[in-house]
């Protein structure tokens, strides 16, 4: 199978924003693929046996985009950032709803390895990593962006940048700053 250009998904989002029902069933095909990448980069760092599956995932979060109403696609980069925001509040409220924090486990410090995000246990630090990109979004939102597509959702600094509408440099620094903050947050609400 050919791989789709970021014209032809483009195109179709933006048909699909103008109401064409068609364009979505013609989108559906040209994404799955690249979906799948991201739920399974999702899923590989959740703990053994989640009984969350990738595919169960992707339909979750497709659900939600389907049901999103007020998007106005613009281009594949936000198509897949919007896909990989929606695949970690469906992992994040999994994990709030298997009652976690409930159950006495306290928020647990999560690892930020050089280049890449990573959680090292699955369902509490899925939880503490959510706090912490909301709590910077709240303080920086183009920072916990950037890290959100860039690292949860696999774009490229350059697509990265054609979301956020900066400059691809200005996303690495926005990344390297975001990741510090992030890791000073999650050291200092550590239970």
């Amino acid at each position: 199978m050919e791989t789709p250009t970021g014209p032809q998904v483009t195109a179709l989002l933006q048909a699909w924003s103008a109401g064409d029902p068609a364009a979505l069933d013609r989108l559906v095909p040209l994404v799955h693929t690249e979906l799948r990448r991201l739920a399974r980069r999702y899923m590989r760092r959740e703990r053994p046996g989640h009984t969350l599956q990738t595919t169960a995932l992707i339909n979750e979060a497709f659900l939600r985009l389907v049901g999103a109403k007020d998007v106005e696609w613009q281009s594949r980069a936000q198509f897949f950032g919007i896909s990989a925001r929606l695949m970690r509040q469906v992992l994040v409220d999994f994990a709030r709803e298997r009652g976690t924090l409930k159950r006495g486990h306290g928020d647990r410090r999560v690892a930020l390895e050089e280049a890449l995000l990573v959680t090292s246990a699955p369902d509490e630090d899925l939880v503490a990593l959510d706090q912490a990109l909301t709590a910077l979004a709240e303080v920086d939102a183009r920072k916990s962006r950037a890290i959100e597509l860039r690292f949860f959702g696999g774009l490229s600094m350059e697509e990265a940048a054609l979301v956020l509408e900066v400059s691809p440099e200005t996303v690495k620094r926005d990344c390297r700053l975001g990741k510090a903050w992030l890791l000073r947050w999650l050291t200092e609400h550590q239970s």
